[in-house]
């Protein structure tokens, strides 16, 4: 027997320990070297797990299990292959006895090409009762995405009338029910503490007139899908806001490092994405030197691989200031938390048709409350203030962000 050991292999650095979120193949399988085999869930992403060999699978871990790194994860048993190749064809004679030969399971079943889901999508159809192998995938080598989950409709029984299900009441429970955190969930509640804890947060507030923005959008809004094929949205305009009088004031955009300052002559602003296993924050680098349509398409990228938990780990590192909308989930104000090792975040809000005075009259105009919190070790509170003030005038009127003025 020739046994390959598979191994939690090193995954990013100062990662020391990933779990084992998923069998990928089942126990006894025949894989095929590269083939993924499970998923690891490190503190940032989701990672699969090829085959170092073709061979016959044995689990070592289960799911769930926490693997430090070079951990014993599966071995892998070679020579099982190389015995049923060698077993020699029976004769080709009606009377000869049938030599039965142990083949390697189809790797179609198994495989993504055959429709295996993402962690994210087998959650949402193992939640509507569809068969992962009755839809067909969209993304990578026939992987289903959590779009293709999200948009799959069970099939209903021909000749039955459909049945509602409802369940009693359960009068004065008392049950609970303990599960597992996810490797992300616990790295997100450690750095959340570690952000109140470690950092002089404060947080300084206004609110935004976004009737020009509306106006330019509603105007402009048809040539530009025509030319870029994608919307003009509010948060590529942000962005270019924030990055511009970033480079006006460098301390909002910097990062302690021991007893010095980091000060970067660029923009890596990183963006609040939602997914079904916790919160990310990817970054796009050097907003300040992109287009609209650039944010934009980069955006949608980013949170297409985000919500089918494809992001790399380089795809979520870095970032020198960070934008969250709370706005999409009906947050009306709120207080951001930091996101370490970076000094200042900018929440957005809901738009709210609100009696304004302008010119001294009453007007309703669609507003926005803005919120940053920033480290006070980093910023001063003057500097805060200066710079979302600054933000609150380019948004009011663009033209000054659209000419660079």
């Amino acid at each position: 027997m020739s046994l390959i050991e598979m191994r939690v292999p090193p995954v990013g650095e100062s990662i020391n320990e990933v779990t084992l979120s998923r069998w990928l193949k089942e126990e006894g399988a025949i894989v095929k070297l590269d083939e993924p085999i499970c998923e690891f869930e490190s503190d940032k992403a989701t990672l699969e797990f090829p085959a170092e060999a073709t061979g016959k699978l044995t689990y070592v871990a289960k799911e769930g299990d926490d693997l430090t790194i070079g951990a014993l994860v599966a071995t892998i048993d070679t020579s099982f292959v190389s015995e049923a190749a060698t077993v020699p064809p029976a004769p080709k004679e009606t009377s000869a006895p049938t030599v039965v030969v142990e083949k390697a399971a189809p790797v179609a079943a198994n495989t993504y090409a055959a429709g295996h889901p993402s962690p994210a999508a087998s959650k949402i159809l193992e939640e509507k009762g569809i068969p992962a192998n009755s839809i067909q995938g969209s993304g990578k080598d026939g992987r289903i995405t959590k779009a293709d989950a999200a948009q799959a409709v069970p099939a209903k029984q021909q000749d039955q009338p459909s049945v509602v299900k409802v369940s009693a009441p359960a009068h004065f429970s008392r049950t609970e029910e303990r599960k597992k955190m996810s490797r992300m969930r616990r790295t997100i509640a450690k750095r959340l503490v570690s952000a109140k804890n470690e950092t002089a947060m404060l947080t300084t507030f206004n609110e935004v007139d976004l009737t020009a923005i509306m106006q330019i959008r509603d105007k402009y809004q048809e040539k530009f899908v025509a030319k870029y094929g994608i919307k003009l949205g509010f948060m590529s305009i942000f962005a270019k806001a924030c990055a511009k009088v970033l480079m006006e004031m460098p301390e909002i955009n910097a990062r302690i490092d021991g007893e010095e300052l980091v000060l970067p002559n660029y923009a890596d602003i990183s963006f609040a994405i939602s997914t079904p296993n916790g919160l990310v924050v990817p970054p796009i680098k050097n907003i300040e030197s992109l287009s609209f349509a650039d944010i934009e398409l980069a955006l949608k990228n980013l949170a297409q691989k985000a919500r089918n938990g494809s992001l790399t780990l380089d795809e979520m590192s870095g970032g020198t200031f960070t934008i969250t909308n709370g706005g999409v989930f009906g947050s009306l104000l709120s207080t951001p938390i930091i996101n370490e090792p970076q000094s200042a975040i900018l929440g957005m809000h809901s738009i709210k048709n609100r009696p304004v005075a302008i010119d001294g009259k009453v007007e309703i105009r669609p507003m926005m409350y803005l919120a940053m919190s920033y480290d006070h070790r980093v910023i001063d509170g003057s500097s805060s203030v200066t710079f979302l003030v600054k933000v609150k005038d380019l948004l009011e009127d663009p033209i000054l962000l659209f000419m660079d003025l």
